[in-house]
């Protein structure tokens, strides 16, 4: 029997009693016999027999016939040659048709038209083996139901159970198929179709909860590395990425890992876009913020960075609005609005943005400084709608302007009274400034003006004073300076003109001083002169010590002349060491010399002696060398650095360490050999 003999749907509901026509039509589709014990519904054998009947019923009716005509037979009936023939091949056909029907084989079984409550397990199992050969799902389960209701008893138990078990793990594959291309549900769901009461059920269990485990831990994977990707930790997420690659699954170590490593690239790019921004967003320059909410806003919505970079977008449009708020702090109006209203709408801060102008456009009318100004000010801050968030402070800000309109009538009335610049005029200005409490809005300006215009009084007042006290100090001696110290003291603390006052009694008080001081001072330099250096600065200590104009220089003069002493010493000190002539002496002699001034008119005659002291240093080296030559290297070395014998002592002690430290002398090369030489004979 092949699978066209089974519909792609059968099932053993066909087992239900037939009517009398489909029992006979199942009859002639079986035809004459049936395989192995399969009995024949619709009977077969009954039908053999009714064709034998009615072909015995043909014989009968034939003689009688053949009776009843045989007084008139033709002549060729009576012929022997004729009934030779018949009778040669009647019984060769029987024994052809006998031949024919022993060798027929036998007619397979019609599976959807058995009625199988009747059927023998042979049957079952063959029309069972038919429909698990097409591994499908429904017809593996319909091969496993046909066969599992045998008794445990029957002979063919043990080949049934083999091919129950067989046909479980095929559903067990086809779910696994689903399984691997992503059908988890669907998988579990085939599984569990496998009956419970078949033994090979106990497998369903184990390949779900495998299939469970393994789907369980690639999402885990997948959910960690998209949790990365939030996080923009692009490393990680990759890490992740490449573990799915391990999965037991097709669709998870295939189809998703390559989605996520497209997911993971394209939300790279798109970090770095959001990177971008945000260091552009921070570098509070309006150009680059605007550039910033463009790079944000071009995330598009499949990108899991698409909530953060829409997040960022009112961020950044907050950064200009805070841009603006700090230029208007500064009452740079004009540019906190122009900042303001570049803020794009897809910042979602339109509400804000609107509030934010309103305020500063009546703060920039107030800030004109004319009553015209506050006024239209108020009537610009009234315009603000009481529902918004600046109302309140809207208010305020009409309170206080209505407040600075009465304060600034005040001061423009004192301004142009203090532009006369007269002091009755100046008086009179600060009289109707007064007039402006303290706590007013433009109590502080008030109060600025009022110390303006007070310092100008008090200079039109003591400017007098001053100007006398200058006439009068022209001479420049000590009874003129005195005169006009006293006149600039007329100007009392606290005055306008008391800081010029006292800077040019510092000046006069310093003339004076050093009038004074002038005389001692020279007489400690005639002494200098001549050689007393000591009762030079004592006689110049006394003006050091004082504090006065000139002690400063008095005291230099003692530093200079105090060197000087130092330099005689050090100086004859040298000499009376450099006499020793040792090399130790010399070395001594060499450095106290090479301290003496360069200022110092010594310094000559030491330049001098440091030479000559250097020739003795060689000379000795040089002698000591003949017979200790590291101990005239010592001395040589001690030769200081600019002196007339320095090359020299170079010179010796190079000779004397290459004489200590020959250097090699070179190896012979030896002689090229002939490439080839004449054997000898």
């Amino acid at each position: 029997m092949t699978e066209r003999d089974i519909p792609d749907s059968w099932s053993s509901a066909s087992g239900r009693e037939p009517d009398q026509n489909k029992r006979l039509s199942r009859t002639e589709q079986f035809g004459e016999t049936q395989p192995f014990d399969v009995p024949a519904t619709g009977s077969t054998s009954k039908s053999v027999k009714r064709r034998k009947k009615n072909h015995t019923n043909s014989n009968s009716e034939e003689t009688a016939q053949l009776s009843s005509t045989s007084g008139k037979w033709p002549r060729w009936l009576k012929s022997w040659t004729l009934w030779l023939v018949l009778l040669m091949l009647i019984p060769s056909s029987v024994g052809f048709l006998a031949m024919a029907m022993l060798l027929k084989l036998p007619a397979a079984p019609n599976c959807p038209s058995i009625f199988w409550p009747l059927a023998s397990a042979s049957v079952r199992l063959h029309c069972a083996q038919l429909a698990a050969s097409k591994q499908t799902v429904n017809d593996l389960l319909q091969a496993i139901a046909l066969v599992k209701q045998l008794p445990q008893n029957h002979p063919l138990h043990g080949e049934i159970d083999r091919f129950i078990e067989e046909w479980s793990r095929d559903i067990l594959k086809l779910a696994d198929q689903s399984f691997q291309t992503g059908n988890l549900e669907e998988a579990i769901a085939t599984a569990r179709k496998i009956p419970e009461d078949v033994a090979a059920y106990k497998l369903v269990n184990e390949q779900v909860d495998k299939w469970q485990s393994i789907w369980s831990k690639a999402e885990a994977t997948y959910n960690g590395a998209i949790a990365e990707v939030k996080e923009r930790r692009w490393q990680s997420a990759f890490m992740l990425s490449a573990k799915m690659l391990r999965v037991d699954n097709q669709y998870w170590a295939g189809t998703k890992y390559d989605q996520l490593n497209r997911l993971i690239a394209t939300a790279r790019e798109d970090g770095d876009k959001l990177g971008k921004a945000e260091s552009l967003a921070n570098s509070k320059v309006v150009d680059n913020i605007l550039e910033a909410i463009n790079l944000a806003e071009s995330i598009g919505q499949e990108s899991y960075l698409y909530q953060k970079a829409q997040e960022a977008v009112p961020a950044f449009g907050r950064k200009m609005l805070e841009l603006a708020q700090a230029k208007l702090d500064k009452q740079d109006a004009d540019e906190a609005l122009n900042i303001a209203r570049q803020i794009p709408e897809s910042t979602k801060l339109q509400g804000e943005t609107d509030d934010f102008i309103a305020i500063a456009d009546a703060k920039r009318s107030a800030w004109i400084g004319n009553v015209s100004g506050l006024e239209a000010a108020i009537a610009q801050a009234q315009q603000i709608d009481p529902s918004r968030p600046v109302y309140n402070e809207a208010q305020q800000l009409i309170a206080r302007w209505q407040l600075e309109i009465e304060d600034v009538a005040h001061l423009e009335k004192a301004r142009i009274l203090a532009s006369q610049g007269t002091v009755p005029n100046l008086t009179a200005a600060i009289a109707q400034v007064q007039l402006i409490p303290a706590s007013n809005p433009r109590g502080a300006e008030a109060r600025q003006e009022i110390g303006r215009w007070n310092a100008q009084v008090e200079t039109i007042e003591d400017q007098p004073y001053l100007d006398r006290a200058e006439q009068i100090a022209i001479f420049e001696d000590i009874n003129s300076l005195q005169a006009a110290i006293a006149q600039a003291s007329e100007i009392r603390r606290g005055r306008a003109l008391y800081p010029e006052a006292r800077k040019k009694i510092r000046t006069w008080v310093g003339k004076i001083e050093r009038i004074q001081d002038q005389p001692y001072l020279d007489r400690a330099q005639e002494l200098a002169q001549s050689g007393n250096l000591t009762a030079a600065i004592s006689t110049a200590q006394q003006i050091a010590s004082s504090g006065r104009a000139l002690s400063q220089e008095a005291q230099t003069a003692i530093d200079d002349w105090e060197g000087q002493i130092r330099t005689r010493e050090d100086w004859k000190k040298a000499q009376q060491v450099g006499a020793a002539g040792t090399p130790e002496a010399l070395v001594e002699a060499i450095r106290l010399a090479d301290r003496v001034s360069n200022n110092s008119i010594l310094r000559m005659d030491a330049n001098q002696a440091i030479d000559q002291w250097s020739q003795q240093l060689l000379e000795i080296a040089r002698t000591q060398g003949q017979s200790d030559i590291a101990r005239g290297i010592d001395i040589a070395k001690s030769i200081p650095r600019g002196s007339a014998a320095y090359s020299a002592a170079q010179e010796q002690i190079k000779a004397w360490q290459d004489f200590l430290n020959p250097q090699p002398e070179p190896q012979p090369q030896p002689s090229s050999v002939p490439e080839s030489l004449p054997f000898p004979r």
